[in-house]
């Protein structure tokens, strides 16, 4: 049986297209060790997560060393063979090859065939990074349609998640448009090409429940105010609005208090 390390190598090769990717959210342990802390923030043992936008599957990977059990979305047929390879075997991973949106049924998807991370459903994310600084080069050359559900329609299957991670390329606020109930905890990428996407997002959550939150810059793990100190949707809002465009993008945590 291959290692972790032969298997990521593999799958590189077999899909050259991914190979950026896996080369970086597979093999840093200590990427890994700081994403664990942040999620355990979130997750214990024998908690239930959702994956909205796996890419290849390295926060599934996270979820599963805290002890979760993880239902993941990825619609893109190619990061999908990459999941389940990864996890094959793993039943306590449930990977659906689908979309999140505000309503079940098809959609199309914009895809970035040389860089998929980027992959998107939303037009406006596409316009917005057209000439676009740090954009420039990203070509969004082919479209597919595939299935889409909802966050409700997963709930109904699989029951209230502890914790829902959200990254679908400025296609944010339609998941959580999506949503009905209150979650205890979830996050939601954002970036400064696409603000007024977080400020729906943040909007439709302090609709549903009295959210704290809390945001971690790029892929650096670190939360900016800190356990204790989070913030709530105004002045989470007013930070963003504060951030020069190089941030580029980050996560947005927000927590339901106990």
């Amino acid at each position: 049986m291959p290692s972790a390390k032969e298997l990521i190598e593999r799958l590189g090769r077999e899909f050259p297209n991914l190979r950026r990717s896996l080369d970086v959210y597979y093999g840093d342990p200590a990427r890994d060790a700081a994403m664990d802390r942040v999620y355990a923030r979130f997750i214990r043992p024998g908690a239930l997560a959702f994956d909205i936008g796996s890419h290849v599957g390295d926060r599934i990977g996270s979820f599963r060393r805290l002890g979760a059990r993880v239902v993941a979305l990825e619609p893109q047929p190619d990061c999908a063979l990459v999941i389940r390879e990864i996890y094959a075997g793993d039943a306590d991973v449930t990977l659906e090859e689908a979309a999140c949106g505000a309503t079940p049924g098809r959609l199309s998807l914009r895809v970035n065939t040389a860089n998929p991370t980027v992959t998107t459903a939303s037009s406006e994310f596409v316009a917005a990074a057209e000439g676009a600084p740090g954009w420039q080069g990203q070509v969004w050359d082919r479209d597919i349609e595939v299935p889409s559900t909802t966050l409700d329609n997963l709930i109904a299957t699989h029951g209230l998640p502890d914790f829902v991670k959200i990254d679908v390329e400025g296609f944010e606020d339609a998941v959580l448009a999506g949503l009905s109930p209150p979650l205890p905890a979830l996050s939601f990428e954002f970036t400064t090409i696409g603000r007024d996407v977080a400020y729906r997002c943040l909007d439709r959550l302090s609709a549903l429940g009295p959210y704290r939150f809390d945001i971690a810059l790029g892929e650096s793990q670190e939360l900016t105010f800190g356990e204790g100190h989070d913030v709530d949707a105004t002045r989470m809002a007013a930070h963003l609005r504060s951030l020069a465009h190089e941030a580029n993008s980050g996560d947005v945590y927000a927590t339901l208090p106990r």
